[in-house]
């Protein structure tokens, strides 16, 4: 709540429309942000070999993180994801396309599964590079703005729309609602150096008639959310500020329907 006031007070001190800050609130999601440092208990583990269940068939492409759902704080994102166990997140470096459905790019392992390390060969590349995310906040993440005006005015918002939603993001930001330092999101809103996965994944051809194209509003359209997203960093040097994400069906999420991912990898 100090967060939407502050935004209030700067969106009210530009004479930003206040129906449209109070959407801009509205659309804004909880979201979980992992980053190193720290000395509590690891919420996941980016890089190495995968713990896998035995007899589980082997990802197609690299593995990226292991999330213990376990520690993300309650509430820190508003998705359906189990209490316990561990996501695990896998994408390659190449970008085809634009992306789309990936049935083994996230893996859910409950607590108590056996598991083993499960070393992962791709064309000869080395596994990223390992390392412990140990620091975690969790803050409202808002719309990318032109994901806004593309929500909030369907169609081909006009240009004073779009113009209208870089102000509210300026006021946002400038109210305190930056992103801190992270390496892994889960949950929120994208931050998408191209294009909004999410919006690629609702219009997509397999997403169902009820939400593509022009109803963003409509049933089933706020049905698909960011499950992660990584950024890529010095792990993969043949992406300029490279991001991996994933989204999914929040329905899928709950009826633990991974297989059901859409991930989109992309760079600046």
């Amino acid at each position: 709540m100090d967060r939407a006031n502050r935004f209030r007070a700067e969106a009210a001190s530009q004479d930003l429309p206040s129906e449209e800050v109070e959407e801009w609130i509205r659309a804004a999601r909880p979201a979980a942000y992992l980053a190193e440092g720290g000395d509590g208990t690891p919420v996941a583990r980016i890089g190495g070999d995968p713990l896998l269940p035995h007899g589980v068939p082997r990802p197609s492409d690299h593995f990226v993180a292991s999330v213990d759902l376990a520690a993300l704080p309650p509430g820190a994102t508003d998705l359906p994801l189990p209490a316990d166990g561990h996501l695990l997140l896998f994408a390659g470096t190449d970008m085809h396309g634009i992306g789309g459905q990936v049935p083994d790019a996230v893996l859910y392992v409950p607590a108590g599964t056996p598991t083993t390390p499960s070393p992962l060969e791709h064309g000869g590349r080395e596994p990223y590079r390992p390392r412990e995310l140990r620091t975690v906040w969790h803050q409202p993440s808002a719309q990318m703005p032109e994901s806004f005006a593309l929500d909030r005015w369907g169609g081909i918002p006009e240009d004073e729309q779009f113009e209208l939603a870089d102000e509210l993001g300026d006021a946002w930001a400038h109210g305190g609602g930056h992103r801190p330092a992270w390496a892994l999101q889960i949950g929120g809103h994208p931050v998408s150096p191209q294009n909004d996965p999410v919006h690629y994944a609702r219009d997509s051809r397999d997403a169902g008639p009820s939400v593509r194209g022009g109803a963003p509003r409509g049933e089933g359209a706020d049905d698909w959310v960011l499950l992660a997203t990584w950024r890529c960093g010095d792990d993969v040097t043949e992406l300029d500020s490279g991001v991996a994400h994933w989204v999914v069906r929040r329905q899928d999420v709950a009826a633990r329907r991974f297989d059901r991912v859409h991930r989109y990898v992309e760079m600046a």
